[in-house]
């Protein structure tokens, strides 16, 4: 029999059995002269507590309800967009938590508090200004992130790969000033073999029990050095699955189940595929294979998901995912009915992803953390210095670019490199003529990877441009030919085929890239910029980011081939300080700049790529939404 307790029925149990247990003490005191009333009071003191105990166990059980109906709401990749306006754009936003709380108090009302649960799915601490600050500037008030989910009155979250990207002096921190459970059951402390987070977490709402297990995508060693999560292991999702459901289901003995899981869903990206160990989307993986989840809660990849997945033994999960950004909340009601013949619920699940555009700012939540947001904005309007001409990075995707040319410039200098590595972090930015404000670099530079600088041969560095053009232009037979690797997604809208960020450039050699020829031959290495002639059979140094510096987008491991082991062994020497740190500081170091790129690098055959380049320009910038493109 499964029993239920709260904080009464166990107050009344203890006073009831030190009272019984008091009064046959006193009565065996005054009885202690006479040996045989104190023979018969011990066994029957014993007795009757016992009997009483039974009694109170079984008195003080509230029984199960008959029926109940709980509501479930997800966030998920909010990337520090609390407030309602963009700190990096400098706008207001139709987007963000004070609009999310604004709805989540209403469904509250509507429903009651006590059946409602919030839950966040991970990338909280990375993105805009506002976890910045507090991350790494502000580090001795209580961060930004921890109090404003204490506020909404979280249930759990579950930690994100760019939760992780921030360090351990970042997300320890706000763990520990964060009320509601941290969960990563596959995040494993090597020390113990324990999980460095929470596994799981169980919350009780109106008798029903609803146990919340979480995971994290295990990719993180590939795109993040050592340091930031040192102390730790990532296992497979599908493997630290099938370890806890279990445990959860036998001792927890839960009436719904549900994943909380900081994955993506589509387990074929960047030519995996289901039979992959460590897959870095492995949600519907763990959905058809782990048998015991209702429903599965999804994030990381920014995609919308609303589906039906059924399990290996034929039951029906429902997974969801409503994309990132606080634009949209996934919203989940579940309707229990006890089934007496099988002793569990009937559950009817129903599920929606709700839209956050059209509602209201909540007035009390601005109020709360309004000294805190007119921080920030102080913060990002800081000037540091001035560019003569505005940049786009619409630009990078087609040729040489000042975009990308100018962090190129950063990465040489601060890594002293032979070659630099450089990719665009957003789809679509600009930065404008004039003042240059902290704000814009978070434009310029999205995420706080930090820099690597590696040792490759000429031949290395041949094999990774072309793996990187591979990924990025087609190969043109006539001018018919779309110029970049295109794809039109179910909404009609064009779109990139592999992603953006992994259109990795090189600054320091000069080189062609001719559409012409087929993947694997696209690339020709002149030489050095500075006019020394390149060898492939020599050693260089080159300056990346950590993302691909450890692997991530696949440029040293499929492309150029290294091993893991032999990746590591090939760095030699890791930033102190975060990318975007450098940026600024350069800036700062040139009051006055002119943007202007290197031009190191051409397309050819000419005619073709002027062709090409005016029609997939239009394509993807002038009958596009750039929120497609995330």
């Amino acid at each position: 029999m499964d029993y239920y307790f709260n904080k009464r029925a166990a107050i009344f149990f203890v006073c009831m059995h030190l009272t019984i247990w008091n009064g046959f003490k006193l009565l065996t005191s005054c009885l202690e002269e006479n040996k045989f009333f104190t023979m018969m009071i011990k066994p029957t003191r014993l007795f009757v507590l016992i009997l009483l105990a039974g009694l109170t166990f079984s008195g003080c059980t509230p029984k199960k309800p008959e029926s109940a109906e709980l509501y479930i709401y997800q966030t998920t990749d909010v990337h520090g967009t609390f407030f309602p306006f963009n700190y990096v754009e400098g706008r207001p936003s139709g987007n963000s938590l004070a609009h999310v709380y604004s709805f989540v108090q209403s469904e509250r009302q509507t429903h009651g508090n006590d059946a409602v649960i919030l839950l966040d799915n991970g990338d909280l601490l990375q993105g805009q200004p506002t976890v910045y600050y507090y991350n790494y500037e502000d580090t001795t008030s209580a961060h930004i992130a921890a109090d404003v989910l204490n506020f909404m009155d979280y249930d759990a979250a579950s930690v994100g790969n760019h939760d992780i990207e921030t360090g351990h002096a970042v997300y320890d921190r706000f763990r520990k000033q964060l009320k509601c459970p941290y969960l990563a059951a596959n995040a494993v402390n090597t020390s113990t073999g324990e999980p460095y987070f929470e596994p799981y977490t169980i919350i009780e709402r109106k008798g029903i029990k609803i146990a919340v297990l979480g995971l994290i995508t295990p990719g993180i060693p590939k795109w993040l050095p050592e340091n930031l999560w040192s102390g730790m292991r990532f296992d497979d999702m599908v493997e630290t699955a099938k370890k806890w459901v279990p445990i959860i289901l036998e001792k927890e003995k839960p009436d719904l189940l549900v994943g909380l899981f900081h994955s993506g869903v589509d387990y074929n990206y960047e030519n995996a595929d289901g039979t992959v160990f460590m897959n870095e989307n492995a949600t519907k993986l763990v959905a058809q294979q782990v048998p015991g989840f209702d429903l599965v809660l999804a994030g990381h990849d920014h995609k919308f998901y609303n589906e039906k997945v059924v399990n290996i033994q034929g039951d029906t999960v429902l997974l969801l995912d409503p994309r990132s950004h606080a634009r949209a909340v996934a919203a989940i009601s579940i309707k229990f009915k006890q089934n007496h013949s099988k002793g569990t619920y009937e559950k009817l699940i129903d599920a929606k992803v709700v839209e956050m555009n059209d509602r209201p700012i909540d007035s009390l939540f601005m109020a709360t953390f309004q000294s805190s947001s007119n921080t920030i904005l102080n913060y990002v309007s800081r000037q540091i210095g001035e560019f003569t001409e505005a940049v786009d990075s619409k630009d990078a995707y087609f040729g040489n670019s000042a975009f990308i040319d100018l962090i190129q410039n950063v990465q040489m200098e601060v890594s002293k490199a032979d070659v630099s590595f450089c990719s665009p972090l957003s789809y679509r930015t600009q930065v404008e003529k004039g003042p240059v404000v902290v704000g814009d670099l978070f434009n310029l530079y999205k995420y706080e990877n930090l820099l690597y600088t590696l040792s490759l041969t000429g031949g290395e560095i041949d094999k990774y441009l072309e793996y990187s053009y591979a990924l990025w232009f087609n190969q043109m037979s006539s001018f018919n030919d779309h110029l970049l690797k295109l794809e039109t997604d179910a909404t009609g809208q064009v779109r990139f085929k592999n992603k953006y960020y992994n259109f990795s450039s090189a600054s320091g050699i000069d080189y062609l890239v001719d559409v012409s020829k087929p993947d694997g031959g696209k690339i020709k290495i002149l030489g050095f910029s500075n006019g020394q002639a390149f060898y492939a059979d020599s050693t260089y140094s080159v300056a990346v980011n950590s993302y691909q510096g450890n692997g991530g987008g696949g440029h040293l491991t499929v492309g150029v081939g290294l091993s893991d082991k032999e990746l590591n062994q090939r760095i030699v020497k890791v930033s102190e300080y975060d990318l975007r740190y450098y940026v600024m500081k350069w800036i700062e170091s040139h009051p006055s700049i002119k943007p202007v790129k290197a031009s190191n690098w051409r397309v050819i055959p000419e005619d073709y790529y002027e062709f090409g380049k005016r029609r997939d320009m239009k394509l993807l910038f002038e009958s596009n939404d750039s929120a497609h493109q995330e």
